[in-house]
C-alpha cells in the first residue's frame, strides 16, 4: 500500500471532530474519571498522533481523497468549457458584428445631432435653404437608424445574456459536486474507520497506560499526562538528601 497517505487541511477539521465524538463518548468519559487524566490532556494527544491514528483508515481516506479530487475536476472542467456551446465563440466575424452593433447606434446618433444643428442653423440664418433642408433631413434618417440600431443591440445583447445564463445552468447543475451520494458515503466510511480503528485504539491505550502508571499502580513510573513531582517531604535538592548532616568528629586523646 505504501506510506500512509497524510491529511490535507480541508480534513482537519474533520478529524477534530471525530476525535471529540470519541472522548465524548461513555466509554472514554468513564475511563477518564476513573484514570484521573483530564480530558483536554487526552485531546492533545490525540491531535499530536493524527499521522499514527489516520493510517488506521488509510484505505478509506484514499478512497474518499480520490472521489473529492474527481469531482473537483469535474467542476473546474465545467466552468471552463465554453458558456455558448461550441464554436459559438470562435465564428469568424463575430467580434467585428459585436463591435459594429455597439458603434452603430453612436456615431448615427453624432451624425444626426451634427446634421441637425447645422440644418436648422442654417435655416435660422435664411441662408442655403435647400442645403438646410437637406441636412435636416439626413439628420432626421440617421436618428431614425440610430435608435433601429440601439434597438437591435439591446435585443442582441438581451440573448446574448440569456444563453449563457442557460449555459451556465447546464454545466453547473443545481448543488455541487461535494454533495453527491458517493462521495458522502466515502466520507462517512472514512470517519466510522477513523473513530473505530485509529483513534479509539489509541485512547483506549494512552488511559490503559496513564492507568498504569498512575501512584499506587507500580513504583518507578512517571505519568506521561504529568510532570514529575519533586515536592516530596525528603526532597531538598538535586544532589542533597533530606536526612541530618553528621555531627562534627571529636578530637581524640593527644590531639589538639
Amino acid at each position: 500500500m505504501g506510506r500512509p497517505s497524510r491529511l490535507g487541511d480541508e480534513d482537519r477539521s474533520d478529524y477534530t471532530s471525530a476525535l471529540d465524538e470519541v472522548i465524548a463518548s461513555p466509554e472514554i468519559r468513564r475511563l477518564l474519571e476513573r484514570s484521573g487524566v483530564p480530558g483536554d490532556r487526552l485531546r492533545v494527544r490525540g491531535l499530536s498522533a493524527v499521522a499514527r491514528t489516520a493510517a488506521a483508515a488509510d484505505a478509506e481516506y484514499r478512497r474518499y481523497a480520490a472521489l473529492r479530487l474527481h469531482a473537483q475536476g469535474g467542476r473546474r472542467d465545467a466552468r471552463t468549457a465554453p458558456l455558448s456551446g461550441p464554436g459559438d465563440q470562435e465564428r469568424p466575424g463575430a467580434g467585428v458584428l459585436a463591435v459594429l452593433g455597439v458603434l452603430t447606434p453612436v456615431l448615427a446618433a453624432v451624425a444626426a445631432a451634427t446634421f441637425l444643428l447645422l440644418g436648422y442653423g442654417l435655416r435660422l440664418a435664411d441662408t442655403l435653404p435647400a442645403l438646410a433642408d437637406t441636412l435636416v433631413g439626413v439628420g432626421w434618417s440617421s436618428l431614425a437608424v440610430a435608435a433601429v440600431a440601439a434597438l437591435v443591440s439591446a435585443v442582441a445583447l438581451y440573448r446574448t445574456a440569456a444563453r449563457q445564463s442557460a449555459a451556465d445552468a447546464v454545466a453547473v447543475p443545481g448543488p455541487s459536486a461535494d454533495g453527491s451520494p458517493a462521495l458522502a458515503q466515502a466520507r462517512e466510511a472514512w470517519l466510522v474507520a477513523l473513530r473505530d480503528r485509529g483513534i479509539r485504539p489509541f485512547l483506549l491505550q494512552e488511559l490503559a497506560e496513564a492507568g498504569a502508571s498512575a501512584p499506587g499502580a507500580g513504583e518507578g513510573h512517571g505519568s506521561r499526562f504529568s510532570s514529575p513531582a519533586f515536592a516530596g517531604p525528603d526532597y531538598s535538592g538535586p544532589g542533597f538528601e533530606g536526612s541530618t548532616p553528621p555531627a562534627p568528629r571529636q578530637p581524640g586523646p593527644g590531639r589538639p
